[in-house]
Formats: C-alpha cells, sequence, structure tokens
C-alpha cells in the first residue's frame, strides 16, 4: 500500500488536489482512499473516509469516564453527558491519526490524506514520535515493577490508586501511536506538497521542506497551483505570470504546473501528476569517519530549505535537540557519538554537519 500526504500553504488548493489525484489512481486502476475533512470531497471511484474529529472525541471522553467510574463516583464527581461535550484543540490531529492507523489494515493500493495547512501539518506528522517520547519518559515500562505496592499505598491513602488501569492506557496509546507512526515513517509514504507560486507562498515553501527534512520524511513532489498562462495580451495577466514564473526558478526543486482555469476546479479538472511509481527513497543521516584525518566524527544531517539563523543544536545526554524554523525534534545520537562530546557544528549547502571530539572517559583505548 502506498501513502501520499498532501499539504501545502492555506489556500493554496490541497484538498483539491488530494481529491484529483485520489481520482488519477481510480480511473487507473487502483483501489484508492481518500481520507479528508472536506465534506464535500466525492471524487468518483474513490472510497472516502471522512473525518468526524467531534464525534471521535466524545466517544473516547465518555470511554474515558466509564472506565474512571469507580474513582469520579467516589470523589463525587458528576458525570459528563455526551451532548455537552464539544471537541477540544487537537481533537481534528488525533482523528486523523487514527485515520492513518486504520488505513494500514485496508484493502487499498493507495490512501491520499489531505492533510491541514502547513507547517501545522509537518508538526501533525511528527506527533506520534513526540507523544511517544512523553509517554516513555512520564509512565516508563520499568516502573510497572512496583504493582505489588499500589494496594498498600491505596490503603494508606484511602482512595483506589488507578495506577494499574493508567499504564493499560499508556501501553494503548503507545500501541496505536506506534501503529500512526509506522504509516508515516513507511518507505511507501511520501509528501506532496502544493504551492500557489507566490513570494508568501514560496517561505511556507522553504520552511516546510526544511521540517520534513528534520522529521525525515519523503518529499514525493512540489506542485505549482493556478499558473497563469504565458503570452497573454492582457498587461496585468502577463506581468503576473512573469512574477510567477520568476517565483518558480527560484525555487530548488523539480515542479509541476497545475494551470489557473478561472473558476473552482472539479477533481476531473486538474492536471496533476501520478502518485510516485516507486518509494521515494529517504534522505540518509550518515556518520562520517575522520577520526584518523581530524580526530572527530561528523554526523551529517540534511536540512535542505534552512537558513544558519533559524538554526540551533543543543546536546542533553544521549540525544540531541534540533530546532529548524519552527519545528524542533529531539533524536537519539547514534552509537559512536554517544561516547564523544560535541566538538562544533556548521550548516553548509543545506546540510548540518555536527563535529563529535572521542571522550577520553567513554572512548575504547587503543592496547
Amino acid at each position: 500500500m502506498r501513502t501520499l500526504l498532501v499539504t501545502g500553504p492555506g489556500g493554496s488548493g490541497t484538498t483539491a488536489v488530494a481529491s484529483a489525484t485520489a481520482l488519477r489512481a481510480a480511473r487507473d486502476g487502483a483501489r484508492v482512499r481518500l481520507i479528508t475533512g472536506d465534506a464535500a470531497a466525492e471524487p468518483p471511484g474513490v472510497t472516502v473516509t471522512r473525518l468526524t474529529p467531534a464525534d471521535d472525541f466524545r466517544a473516547d471522553l465518555l470511554a474515558l469516564q466509564e472506565r474512571a467510574a469507580a474513582g469520579l463516583d467516589l470523589l463525587g464527581a458528576a458525570r459528563l453527558d455526551g451532548d455537552e461535550l464539544t471537541p477540544l484543540p487537537g481533537a481534528a490531529e488525533l482523528a486523523l491519526l487514527r485515520a492513518l492507523r486504520d488505513s494500514a489494515d485496508g484493502p487499498d493500493d493507495l490512501v491520499v490524506v489531505d492533510l491541514p495547512a502547513a507547517p501545522r501539518a509537518v508538526a501533525l506528522l511528527a506527533l506520534p514520535e513526540q507523544l511517544r517520547r512523553y509517554l516513555r519518559r512520564l509512565l516508563p515500562a520499568e516502573r510497572q515493577a512496583a504493582r505489588a505496592l499500589r494496594p498498600v499505598l491505596g490503603r494508606l491513602a484511602g482512595v483506589p490508586m488507578p495506577a494499574e488501569w493508567l499504564y493499560e492506557a499508556a501501553r494503548r496509546w503507545d500501541r496505536e501511536l506506534a501503529a500512526a507512526q509506522a504509516v508515516i515513517d513507511s518507505d511507501d509514504t511520501s509528501v506532496r506538497l502544493v504551492v500557489e507560486p507566490t513570494e508568501a507562498g514560496a517561505e511556507t515553501l522553504r520552511t516546510t521542506v526544511a521540517g520534513l527534512a528534520l522529521h525525515g520524511l519523503r518529499l514525493d513532489a512540489v506542485l505549482a497551483n493556478r499558473l497563469l498562462p504565458d503570452g497573454s495580451t492582457d498587461p496585468w495577466l502577463a506581468d503576473a505570470a512573469a512574477r510567477q514564473r520568476k517565483v518558480i526558478a527560484a525555487w530548488q526543486h523539480e515542479t509541476h504546473g497545475i494551470a489557473h482555469l478561472g473558476r473552482d476546479p472539479g477533481p476531473a479538472d486538474l492536471d496533476v501528476p501520478p502518485p510516485p511509481a516507486a518509494p521515494v527513497p529517504a534522505a540518509p543521516w550518515p556518520v562520517e569517519d575522520r577520526l584518523a584525518d581530524d580526530g572527530v566524527l561528523v554526523w551529517r544531517i540534511p536540512l535542505p530549505g534552512t537558513v544558519r539563523e533559524e538554526l540551533s543544536l543543543v546536546r542533553r545526554g544521549d540525544e540531541l535537540v534540533i530546532r529548524a524554523g519552527p519545528f524542533r525534534r529531539i533524536v537519539p545520537l547514534p552509537s559512536a557519538p554517544r561516547r564523544c562530546t560535541v566538538a562544533g557544528a556548521g550548516l553548509v549547502d543545506g546540510e548540518l554537519c555536527v563535529r563529535f571530539a572521542p571522550d577520553p572517559d567513554l572512548w575504547p583505548h587503543a592496547r
């Protein structure tokens, strides 16, 4: 199964392009599913999974309330009724992650996902990894060994101790997040960016490409939407078209153009490229051994689109905290650099090079 994630700056036409991409693949004979929050998206021959974050949030909270019923009743808490529940911020993101997780078990050849606008979409795709890290820190599995003490603590405190169901809930959340992360990280998953060729669109494209690279996500294609035709006799249209071409010429990405139709297009109206025929390769993050020549190891991290002023780097234990523009990721160090100290870092041609010098107290000594 292939998964194609479609996003771009707000208002750039991502939902229309996602629907058109799903329709093209269906017409080519593929079994296609479109995941979207748009109530009007109904490309023929495509199975549509429509996101309902309000319903999902209500069902989840009522289920949690039922599991904690004994403790809530003991505390005299008033039960919440389903009719009074409204979704909190983040409900839409969790609904989309759940749909991604469920798509892995489906019969489809291609799943097209209509993501929120960038850069929010990048933050959404990074969410499973971040939440799983939080769960491991807050509820580490090794602490469950103390479960034999919970009845004693419960008697001392005088109230039931909900730790067992809390740990079980954490395990369930981790499994669900891991399933969503597996789809996002799969070799068969890639991102398609839809951008209107304006200066604002170009800036969002730059930062979004940097965020995708930071989180190891694969970029399939950049689609320049609503392109005006060349050669118009109208001076205003000719000038606007020239400005669009100038913006695109500065992009450092191969671009597919989609013509401006002068109206709201349907899925069958847009000339979109087909989904990738083969998996999009992930950019490697290699560790270069330069101990013999320079006495350092160099971890090379590709971050295209990142500028030096927006980049920061902090080592914390065996992890590296990297910030690129509005995006931040905490990544574990490879095994060899863990036994080193950071000797410096630099950004060269869109690549972050972090230098590590062996720590004499940790590095194996030659005999």
